[in-house]
């Protein structure tokens, strides 16, 4: 299907801490954007979204449907957020309050398969029918590209990567469980990281200390990025921590699915080769197989923020370009 006879879409991406919502042209350009806060009260979350979406197509009289990219578990029929415990959110069905306030047609997506899709179009997957991508930044997400097509499993679950648990009776998690890989290869995990090892070795953690307000609580994961740039060693070895977990889950879901690249992004996937190195070491390690193995490529995600953004709103397009779901988006 070609995507070019879509017309524009208006793709958003919901963050437990911001709304980015853009319309999108079909070559993957965004025309109009606009950034807010995600509403503290979880009851308001849906209206801000349909508002954000009033305001990137008011100046454009051809936009045609709204993908939403959403934290959390996403029913099978892409109208429901069934649970996402960073938004607050049990069961809202988030297609018909933005179909009601916009008019325009709505389909509901997973935020890391939206960025997947993205990448697979647009960025490190393109050239690739297989791939799988991790989405580490507040959360921990995944999205799998199978043969061209994005794979959502029966319930629309598939990728859930963060909330299977990788460390039996492990740190708790919002979703309930504990030992969740998020607490461990996400990006809010990396900070903490951080900070819970200078707080036990300050004088090693004085370099990436004083770029924040001196203790290890004012930590965050730019202050981190930045030191490991100057080659602190203290800084490193968190990158390398939180690597070797990425990389875990990078094998993991590679031995189920034997993609041809995997793709970091999130915010961890943005510091580029400090965390590329340590999540490709990790996962060859832990794959095993050595010599009469094929290992997939490991990349880190070339889109960027936009990746959701950009994916939400392809995934609205072929909807709307498609007469069955069978086909595969």
């Amino acid at each position: 299907m070609n995507e070019q006879n879509g017309g524009l879409t208006v793709g958003v991406d919901l963050g437990g801490t911001k709304i980015a919502a853009g319309t999108v042209d079909p070559g993957g350009e965004v025309v109009s954007r606009v950034r807010v806060p995600t509403p503290h009260d979880p009851d308001r979350i849906a209206g801000a979204i349909a508002e954000a979406v009033q305001q990137v197509r008011k100046d454009w009289d051809d936009v045609r449907a709204v993908g939403v990219g959403a934290a959390g578990y996403v029913d099978a029929d892409r109208s429901t957020v069934r649970f996402a415990p960073n938004l607050g959110w049990h069961d809202k069905e988030i297609r018909d309050i933005v179909q009601e306030a916009t008019g325009l047609p709505c389909v509901v997506e997973n935020d890391a398969n939206a960025a997947a899709w993205g990448e697979f179009i647009h960025g490190a997957g393109a050239g690739h029918d297989d791939m799988v991508m991790v989405m580490a930044g507040t959360g921990l997400g995944g999205g799998i590209i199978s043969r061209g097509r994005l794979f959502r499993g029966r319930y629309g679950m598939a990728g859930e990567i963060g909330h299977y648990r990788a460390v039996p009776d492990g740190l708790p998690c919002l979703c309930g469980q504990h030992g969740c890989m998020e607490q461990y290869a996400s990006g809010a995990a990396h900070t903490r990281r951080a900070r819970d090892m200078a707080a036990a070795d300050p004088a090693r953690a004085a370099l990436v200390l004083a770029l924040g307000d001196g203790t290890p609580g004012g930590l965050d994961g730019h202050h981190v990025t930045k030191a490991a740039l100057s080659g602190d060693p203290f800084s490193l070895e968190v990158f390398a921590q939180s690597g070797r977990w990425l990389g875990q889950a990078l094998a993991d879901l590679a031995s189920i699915l034997d993609p041809s690249v995997l793709v970091i992004g999130g915010g961890l996937g943005d510091t580029g080769e400090l965390i590329r190195r340590p999540a490709e070491m990790s996962y060859r390690r832990a794959l095993g197989g050595g010599e009469h193995r094929v290992y997939a490529e490991v990349r880190t995600a070339t889109v960027g923020s936009d990746a959701g953004l950009i994916g939400a709103a392809s995934l609205a397009r072929l909807h709307q370009l498609l007469s069955a779901p069978a086909a595969g988006v």
